[in-house]
């Protein structure tokens, strides 16, 4: 009897539903029957029993992966963006403040902030960084128009496009945190309900918010598998602990470590030789301790090279680089960190959003001759950032513009440095997070130098970047 034909096809969402697909896909584990035959015998009510069973009674929650959703979120504030998109095995897409303008009402004003007497304030506040922000963009453009001259022939719609971000990411600097977008977010089951979760334990009423509305738009979809995406007592109780154990946020400007904005804290120092001693092991069948030996009896010029040479833009390395890893205590402006956050493989801890560390001034409002006016709207936001801290540090992160600085820990392994160092010393990337990207890649070649050689990055040094764009960085 001749072997089963190999078949590939699609159960589509256009036939199935998503918790309908999930069983499908489950049951294959025990029934001989092929994916078509099985999702044919399936209905709304059969799937929900078998999720009620298996994966809310029994545990299989890997079951859930298998049904995927598709949410719109939109006019959130962008610091209840960081929540939505704090899971690390979704994909979001978000509105980006690079190449879209926003209007002077484009913010969102929290519910905690009702009848409190810094209301007014805070309303104030957000409209003057706004009226600045739309003041701006026209002389900053100017200096645009300058260097990327209008072409023949080409509209002016056509042409502000492309040069919109030589303008626009300058003045986005002073966009608060509770500036309003929108994201796109894919995720499946498991990891909604678990997103639902940490959103509904949310310390900020518009976070709880989203995540309500979020558990009862998935409900149309995936009923079973959100029905029980309740507030985390653990999460809740343990954020409040830490909170009361955690020294008062400093004054606007009193925070320190800013000069030292890149210091690598941790890593490997046998990181060289585990990494080749990993792909060694990979292709030969040495215990690890003997390709160990191998490798420190080798050039490890020789090993890097058959390793890392071939490596072209758009090429991954393999997983072996894995094996080392880097600590990194950094400091960057929001902007950046907005940029920054997307990188979700590494482990980042991020500080809230404060007015600690002092803000940034890019070089081109100096040369547009708008330095005062922004040195003004930002000092009235760190002021007022100040009083609400006080009495809500979580509040107070709304009104910080993308011009302040932002302390993060990270950690994230070879593989990642490469990714992320690429991608984001490329020349279109902001310079806020090309200054980061070049500056870590090169923390990491002191230490590891053969590995950090095959990075190829962009041609262009940190120092460099902060001399042409920034005027100031604290």
């Amino acid at each position: 009897m001749p072997a089963p034909k190999r078949e590939i096809y699609l159960l589509s969402p256009k036939q199935f539903s998503p918790e309908t697909i999930a069983v499908a896909f489950a049951k294959t584990s025990r029934a001989p029957e092929s994916f078509r035959e099985i999702a044919a015998e399936l209905n709304d009510e059969k799937s929900a029993q078998f999720h009620e069973k298996w994966v809310v009674g029994y545990g299989h929650a890997s079951v859930a992966e298998h049904a995927v959703l598709h949410v719109a979120i939109e006019n959130a504030s962008r610091l209840a963006m960081e929540a939505i998109e704090s899971n690390r095995l979704a994909s979001y897409t978000e509105k980006s403040t690079r190449y879209q303008k926003w209007d002077a009402d484009n913010f969102y004003t929290p519910a905690e902030l009702d009848g409190h007497p810094l209301r007014d304030e805070y309303l104030s506040t957000c409209r003057r960084l706004f009226e600045t922000y739309v003041a701006s963009l026209g002389p900053v453009r100017k200096l645009a128009e300058k260097t990327s001259p209008r072409r023949d022939g080409e509209t002016e719609e056509a042409w502000d496009r492309r040069i919109r971000s030589q303008y626009v990411d300058v003045c986005r600097f002073l966009l608060p945190a509770a500036s309003l977008a929108n994201v796109g977010l894919t995720a499946n089951g498991r990891v909604l309900e678990n997103a639902i979760r940490k959103w509904r334990s949310s310390p900020l009423a518009e976070v709880r918010e989203i995540g309500e509305a979020v558990k009862t738009v998935a409900t149309g979809e995936i009923p079973t598998l959100v029905k029980y995406a309740e507030p985390v007592e653990y999460l809740i109780e343990t954020s409040n602990e830490l909170n009361a154990l955690t020294p008062a946020p400093l004054p606007v400007g009193k925070g320190q470590g800013v000069r030292a904005w890149c210091v690598l804290v941790d890593y490997d120092p046998d990181g060289e030789e585990r990494v080749l001693a990993s792909a060694l092991y990979r292709f030969g069948n040495l215990s690890y301790s003997e390709a160990l030996a191998v490798v420190k009896s080798t050039s490890k010029q020789i090993l890097v090279e058959a390793l890392l040479k071939r490596l072209g833009r758009y090429d991954i390395p393999l997983r072996e680089l894995e094996h080392t890893s880097y600590t990194f205590d950094l400091v960057m402006d929001q902007g950046a960190y907005a940029e920054f956050k997307r990188h979700r493989m590494m482990t980042q801890t991020p500080q809230r959003l404060n007015c600690a560390l002092g803000y940034a001034i890019p070089r081109r409002f100096v040369e547009a001759g708008f330095e005062s006016e922004y040195r003004r709207a930002m000092e009235a936001a760190g002021e007022l950032w100040e009083k609400l801290a006080v009495w809500n540090a979580d509040v107070a992160q709304y009104v910080v513009p993308n011009g302040y600085n932002r302390r993060v820990l990270v950690t994230f392994n070879l593989r990642e440095a490469y990714a992320f160092c690429q991608l984001r010393a490329a020349p279109n990337a902001h310079f806020s997070i090309r200054r980061v990207a070049q500056r870590v890649s090169e923390e990491i070649g002191k230490v590891h130098p053969l590995l950090a050689e095959y990075m190829n990055l962009h041609a262009e040094k940190w120092q460099g970047i902060e001399q042409e764009y920034f005027s100031a960085l604290k």
